[in-house]
């Protein structure tokens, strides 16, 4: 079974590094349910999935994993021509200043991504003062470590990938 990761990285069904994730299925599909939960949960709260699709994409460009970046992207457009109203796949884009909801989350994800030490209670504070409640934080923070967990197996994969 190829899995969002294994498509994303490039790996070839055959080979040393395809046989090493095979002996290792279970945690494969356990990333692949980490996926399911993260970007097409059952309960998505006020992160709908064509949102938490633009952000999976905007992580992905940043960290500049193209197989990963052309997968959300493709999820995202998934979802229709309006899903993305603000272009927040893009790294740089900004929502409009009257959206100081996106703009936090926007800044959470940049942050996260980009200098995940610098993350503080602060920057949690910033999405609380923006209206957005405790169980949606914890989404958000949920789909940002998945996905950033996705980005740097994906850049080991690609790795090993072009060195067997």
């Amino acid at each position: 079974m190829s899995h969002v990761l294994e498509t994303a990285a490039g790996v070839p069904s055959s080979g040393p590094l395809a046989e090493a994730l095979s002996m290792r299925g279970k945690l494969m599909d356990l990333t692949q349910a980490s996926y399911q939960a993260a970007l097409l949960p059952e309960d998505a709260g006020n992160l709908p999935a064509n949102l938490r699709a633009a952000l999976a994409c905007r992580m992905a460009r940043i960290s500049q994993q193209q197989g990963l970046a052309q997968h959300y992207a493709d999820l995202l457009a998934g979802y229709g021509d309006a899903a993305d109203p603000y272009q927040l796949s893009m790294p740089g884009a900004t929502p409009p200043a009257d959206e100081a909801r996106l703009a936090a989350i926007i800044g959470y994800v940049d942050l996260v991504t980009e200098r995940p030490k610098d993350a503080s209670e602060e920057t949690i504070n910033t999405l609380r003062s923006a209206g957005i409640e405790e169980p949606d934080i914890v989404r958000l923070a949920g789909l940002v470590a998945f996905v950033n967990y996705q980005l740097r197996v994906a850049a080991v994969l690609n790795v090993m990938g072009k060195n067997q």
